[in-house]
């Protein structure tokens, strides 16, 4: 990606280093308006879409465990001791998946991507530990010592017609060492519309419960589905309980765009004035006979007097529609200098030809990229069988989450040693 535009340099926090920062791909997106979604997945109703292969062309360029690592946009949220600002993270790690519509390339079996962001504080590497289903494994930790950040993400999806729906099952853990904290959640999940006909959008929907092991605090978010006319779009409501499940706060904004608290006596006044104030324009719109257009941008967020801001999402670059609708950040997360490939192993997803050859803007080669690592994967898997070999995760493992018990994908220590003769051949 040595054709990359760069604007300038910006210093880091150690102050020994500068970091480049840039602002352009080497190649715009692909136009997807001459090639039909329909013709592949008709036959795919109701079904889980992971073993469906899908041209090159739906995706975006990068891997999965890239976008993974797109949670780590916004690590100043990790840095506060209050479970409402890792509330505001939780919902700030979907931010970035507003208007991305593109598919993020399928991580091959032990595919690996690490991140070191000196001015961001973290360093993080993620692996793909299962493929049959997918599975993707993570582990940050903060260059100070003051967090852990890991989980895992089965990403099922379904096709229902005119919508792909994707439920990212897994359990994600942040872990505060200094204040004896840990809080785990999990994700909403996410559905792209209009896969047939129109414009597509991005909605999520249902439930996150964001828990503090150590003090019983219990943060109940609520992303709303989009609802009629699109009132409802990107919003986002919760409240926090104490340990005695006391209600203490109300959390209300757009997971596009921003996050507030505000006490819940002031929430519930807004909420009381606000439901009287629409039933007097619904009795008001019936007697003038006239008709509502749907709309599906949703209304604005009104600020509640008194809410605090707890987080606002940061504006993407200007030629961002051109590329993929990615963030500044995301659009980092290829680069690829002497200093990084003089460290980082065989199989990490800056190297996957496929992902270079589409960011590079020729998609031909991607194509002809992808099935070939999709065939050699196939044929490892088959030679596996046939010798009863079992594919053994090199940087993870199975265990219970040392919070809630359940099962989860846990870092085995050993990578950031730089020993790396025992990989596979993978790409």
């Amino acid at each position: 990606s040595s054709s990359r535009k760069k604007c300038g340099r910006k210093k880091i926090l150690n102050d020994r280093d500068h970091l480049n920062v840039w602002t352009s791909l080497p190649a715009p997106m692909f136009s997807r308006n001459d090639f039909s979604i329909w013709s592949i997945l008709r036959k795919c109703i109701g079904m889980e879409l992971s073993k469906i292969t899908m041209p090159v062309i739906f995706n975006e360029p990068l891997s999965f465990l890239q976008r993974l690592t797109e949670y780590m946009e916004h690590t100043k949220r990790m840095h506060v001791f209050s479970i409402q600002c890792v509330a505001a993270f939780a919902v700030s790690a979907v931010a970035s998946q507003w208007e991305r519509t593109g598919k993020p390339f399928n991580p091959l079996l032990g595919e690996t991507y690490e991140l070191v962001r000196d001015d961001l504080g973290f360093r993080l590497i993620s692996e793909q530990v299962s493929h049959h289903p997918p599975i993707s494994a993570f582990h940050a930790e903060g260059l100070q010592k003051d967090f852990v950040f890991h989980g895992s993400i089965y990403p099922k999806l379904k096709f229902w017609g005119k919508s792909v729906e994707a439920e990212p099952k897994g359990i994600i853990t942040l872990e505060l060492p200094k204040h004896n904290e840990a809080y785990t959640w999990t994700n909403p999940t996410c559905c792209v519309h209009n896969i047939i006909v129109g414009q597509l959008w991005i909605e999520q929907y249902g439930s996150v419960e964001v828990i503090n092991h150590r003090t019983g605090e219990k943060c109940c978010l609520s992303f709303k589905p989009c609802g009629l006319f699109g009132k409802e779009l990107h919003k986002v409501e919760g409240y926090i309980l104490d340990k005695s499940k006391k209600k203490v706060y109300n959390l209300y904004g757009k997971w596009t765009e921003c996050m507030y608290i505000v006490d819940p006596a002031t929430f519930e006044t807004h909420r009381k004035n606000d439901k009287k104030a629409s039933e007097d324009k619904k009795s008001s719109k019936q007697s003038s006979d006239s008709e509502e257009t749907p709309q599906l941008g949703g209304d604005s967020l009104e600020v509640i007097p008194g809410s605090q801001l707890l987080w606002r999402i940061a504006p993407r670059p200007v030629n961002s529609a051109q590329m993929y609708n990615f963030t500044t950040f995301a659009v980092q997360l290829n680069e690829l200098d002497k200093e990084i490939e003089a460290v980082i192993p065989k199989t990490d997803s800056r190297l996957r030809p496929d992902i270079q050859a589409m960011e590079n803007g020729d998609i031909d080669l991607a194509s002809e990229e992808k099935k070939r690592l999709e065939e050699k994967q196939r044929a490892a898997r088959k030679n596996r069988s046939k010798s009863d070999d079992e594919w053994k995760m090199r940087w993870f493992h199975q265990g219970p989450n040392p919070h809630n018990g359940s099962q989860d994908w846990l870092f085995s220590n050993g990578y950031w040693d730089r020993d790396y003769s025992q990989l596979p051949d993978i790409y």
